[in-house]
């Protein structure tokens, strides 16, 4: 016949972390090779103006931006030496800015749309007249919101 035993209690045994590091790591992989950071290639001299007054813009994802400056050397002999207009990597024309803040806003959240600042990174010889003409533009498709980059002023 068979014996009856009583039931030991087994115990969980101990959690091994001996691969945690390797867990660690692989996420840490994932990350870094999803995440996309983006950086645009300036196509244009930009020196910026000084500003008796700065105040750095806090979230940065809900704007967008015009570069406005002179050709670098090496597209001055496709592009001229004139001022230029850049939006996001490639050289642009006034009648382009109105299309480009159209999809940008379309591309953001619908709540988010009406928040999106447009900030003008011009250089400091940029005429007044193309700045006048770029806020023209934002007019026409009521980005209201322009902000301009400058540097603080050290001296008055």
């Amino acid at each position: 016949m068979a014996l009856i035993r009583k039931k030991e209690k087994r115990e969980m045994p101990a959690l091994s972390t001996s691969s945690l590091p390797d867990i660690i790591f692989m996420l840490l992989f994932f990350f870094m090779a999803v995440t996309n950071l983006k950086e645009t290639t300036y196509r244009v001299r930009i020196t910026p103006p000084q500003a008796a007054e700065v105040q750095k813009l806090e979230n940065k994802s809900l704007i967008r931006y015009i570069y406005v400056g002179q050709p670098l050397p090496q597209y001055q002999n496709s592009f001229g030496s004139e001022t230029r207009i850049q939006l996001n990597d490639a050289f642009a024309d006034i009648s382009e800015i109105e299309s480009y803040i159209v999809n940008e806003r379309s591309a953001m959240r619908e709540e988010d749309q009406n928040l999106m600042t447009v900030c003008i990174r011009a250089d400091k010889d940029t005429p007044m007249g193309t700045i006048n003409e770029i806020k023209e533009a934002l007019r026409k498709v009521y980005a209201l919101k322009i902000v301009y980059a400058a540097n603080q002023r050290s001296q008055y």
